[in-house]
């Protein structure tokens, strides 16, 4: 069993700063790719930020130059760190981490999903 717990979140106003953080836990053997997207009211989930197992970054065009994904692998757990915070960036950001159960088993676990809202 793996677990996937978020932190961070909450309300900003516009041009402000958050940091969210996620781990996981459990029957771990390696993490490959570690995601964070985001939601937002009447919209799909979309791909936010994603970082491969060897650090490789990749954003989405709204959030490039303003949002800063991590990743401790020691600590099994990312990071997104986000700033010049826009009303459009209100959404529930969710992580997503594809974990190796064992050596050729992959599976995709969730973050329970994070709020964040940007005032304007």
């Amino acid at each position: 069993q793996v677990q996937v717990v978020e932190s961070g979140g909450g309300l900003v106003q516009a041009g402000g700063s958050l940091r969210l953080s996620c781990a996981a836990s459990g029957s771990i053997f390696s993490i490959n790719a570690m995601r964070w997207y985001r939601q937002a009211p009447g919209k799909q989930r979309e791909l936010v930020a994603s970082i491969t197992s060897g650090g490789i970054t990749d954003y989405a065009d709204s959030v490039k130059g303003r949002f800063t994904i991590a990743r401790d692998n020691a600590k099994s757990s990312m990071s997104l760190q986000m700033n010049s915070l826009k009303p459009e960036d209100t959404a529930v950001y969710y992580c997503r981490f594809v974990v190796a159960v064992a050596r050729s088993d992959q599976r995709i676990y969730w973050g329970q999903g994070t709020q964040v809202t940007v005032s304007s």
